[in-house]
């Protein structure tokens, strides 16, 4: 079996969007959007209504001594519309988690 969801993509504008029922994850490039529904259904356990999917360009970065240019890798981003009153906990930030 294919591994369709890498991981979610957790920064202040998912998180954002996640409070709206939005959720973020970062997904393989080969997956469709049928197979990232079904992957987040089976993992989560959640009813999924719509997912966009978004083709993420690696950004040229300088590192190292010499500062030589070096490109990040490609990636493709998900955003998935949950159903009404559902919610995925990896999105849940407590109050402790904040003030850090």
């Amino acid at each position: 079996m294919k591994q369709v969801i890498v991981r979610p993509h957790l920064t202040e504008k998912s998180l954002a969007l996640a409070a709206k029922g939005y959720y973020t994850f970062a997904v393989a490039k080969f997956a469709r959007k049928e197979e990232i529904k079904s992957a987040i259904h089976n993992l989560y356990n959640v009813h999924v209504l719509e997912a966009r999917t978004i083709a993420m360009s690696g950004k040229a970065r300088r590192a190292g001594k010499k500062m030589k240019a070096v490109a990040k890798t490609p990636w493709k981003k998900a955003i998935v519309k949950l159903a009404v009153g559902e919610k995925i906990d990896a999105f849940e930030i407590s109050k402790e988690e904040k003030k850090t």
